[in-house]
């Protein structure tokens, strides 16, 4: 496996975050990119981007043996947009893929498979086959699977760097689902069942050609210390086998990624260089050049780089409290209007222009367009008064938010732009358009409209 990546340093940033944000949501507005016609749209800051996978590619780089092979592979599920994958590729980062729609949109964006790694609790057959056939490295995550990579690779020999996922089993983090290095996590081979670790360091003695070792201990409410642990137990496991084979049968090992987001300010914390510099102290060994290193960032690289911008589409009140009925809703932030205490977004009121909402604040309840009554993004939160015409943008929504999509009342998934400032303008490329009405009926059966009748 190819882990050749171009030297780049951090883009250097005309102008902070918060005022290329402002500059963005009044240009999209001027520009009709969020209208009458168009009440909600994505925004990308495409500097930001290069600017975080600058910082992750720095703050390795500082902690690893010079020459040690790393490839930083970015959790496709994060931002599932092929234009986003081909900008990380050219800052040089690989893809992290679940899915064979995943893996078809890494190939799109020219991910070489080499630069690519399946993670998956259910792949098929065929997947692995194919993967397998292209170089792409896999984690097996169950010995079930193990053994179909096993015929697989009697059959047809590959040059996928091939390991398992181990379960360090280190516990949760404050989001149950977000862990997935509890006692029972569905994920992964377990490190402390009865048997487990035997039969894990046997699975290697018997097969030379199983050469990785993945971990990955879950992500946002999951602090460093945690992740650090469940690093620390598969880096000891692979010296273990190591130790068994009398030789360096583990020559790599993927550490997942995870590194939680702070969605209260525009500060990134915790940063790449804070979870690099802990892993150098609690796992020393794992950067003094002996294994080539994955990572699998997602949510990380993109949050703080994304925003959803939508139009009040009415002001009212209920029970004395104002209410901003807006289209932004459960339909691009699902996890938000499900669990808004492990979820809660940052919101920026904006005025019918698009400039920052000046009013003396009032607590207010931002609401979306869907028809039910939890349709909230915002409760009793203290912003600027709104009005029909406004605007509001839901912060730190670059990762998740336009690839987790809900369908609910058939609402149309919006255009995403990714944009650049200039001293002088700001420029604005799609990454996706928005789809259209005729598309959500021939997503919804549209062709086949009297299938069932026919049936009697």
């Amino acid at each position: 496996m190819s882990y050749d990546e171009p030297a780049a340093a951090p883009q250097n940033l005309p102008l902070p975050l918060a005022a290329r944000r402002d500059r963005a949501v009044r240009a999209a507005v001027a520009r009709g990119l969020v209208s009458e016609a168009e009440p909600v749209v994505g925004l990308l800051d495409v500097a930001g981007i290069r600017e975080s996978a600058g910082a992750l590619r720095a703050a390795f780089d500082e902690v690893v043996a010079p020459g040690t092979p790393v490839l930083h592979s970015f959790a496709v599920k994060a931002a599932a947009l092929v234009p986003v994958l081909r900008l990380l590729a050219d800052e040089g980062l690989g893809a992290e893929v679940a899915s064979p729609g995943e893996l078809e949109l890494a190939r799109a964006a020219d991910v070489p498979p080499e630069r690519t790694v399946l993670d998956s609790p259910a792949k098929t057959a065929a997947e692995l086959r194919g993967a397998l056939a292209l170089g792409i490295a896999v984690n097996a995550d169950n010995p079930e699977e193990l053994a179909r990579i096993d015929a697989l690779v009697r059959s047809a020999p590959t040059p996928s760097t091939v390991g398992i996922r181990v379960n360090p089993q280190v516990g949760g983090g404050s989001i149950g689902a977000m862990s997935t290095a509890t006692a029972t996590s569905k994920f992964g081979v377990t490190l402390q069942d009865e048997g487990a670790r035997d039969w894990l360091v046997r699975a290697y003695l018997d097969r030379p050609w199983l050469t990785a070792l993945h971990t990955h201990t879950g992500s946002q409410g999951v602090p460093l210390p945690l992740m650090a642990a469940g690093v620390r137990a598969a880096y000891e496991l692979a010296e273990e086998i190591n130790a068994a084979a009398g030789r360096r049968q583990v020559t790599t090992l993927d550490i997942g990624g995870g590194l939680p987001v702070n969605f209260d300010s525009d500060e990134t914390t915790p940063s790449f260089a804070d979870y690099a510099r802990l892993l150098r102290r609690e796992v020393p060994g794992l950067f003094d050049g002996r294994y080539a290193l994955i990572t699998e960032f997602g949510r990380s690289l993109l949050a703080k780089n994304g925003l959803v911008l939508a139009r009040v589409e009415y002001a009212k009140s209920a029970g004395g409290r104002p209410i901003a009925v807006t289209h932004a809703g459960v339909q691009v932030a699902v996890r938000t209007v499900f669990a808004p205490d492990s979820w809660p977004l940052r919101v920026a009121a904006y005025d019918a222009q698009g400039h920052p909402g000046t009013g003396t604040p009032v607590t207010q309840d931002v609401a979306g367009p869907c028809c039910f009554a939890g349709d909230l993004v915002a409760r009793a939160r203290e912003l600027p008064p709104l009005a029909a015409g406004d605007h509001v943008a839901l912060l730190d929504t670059g990762a998740y938010y336009f690839s987790n999509p809900f369908s609910y009342n058939s609402l149309p998934r919006p255009a995403v732009h990714g944009f650049t400032t200039t001293p002088d303008e700001v420029h604005f490329a799609q990454a996706r358009a928005a789809q259209t009405l005729p598309e959500i009926v021939t997503e919804s059966g549209g062709p086949h409209s009297t299938a069932l009748t026919t049936l009697g």
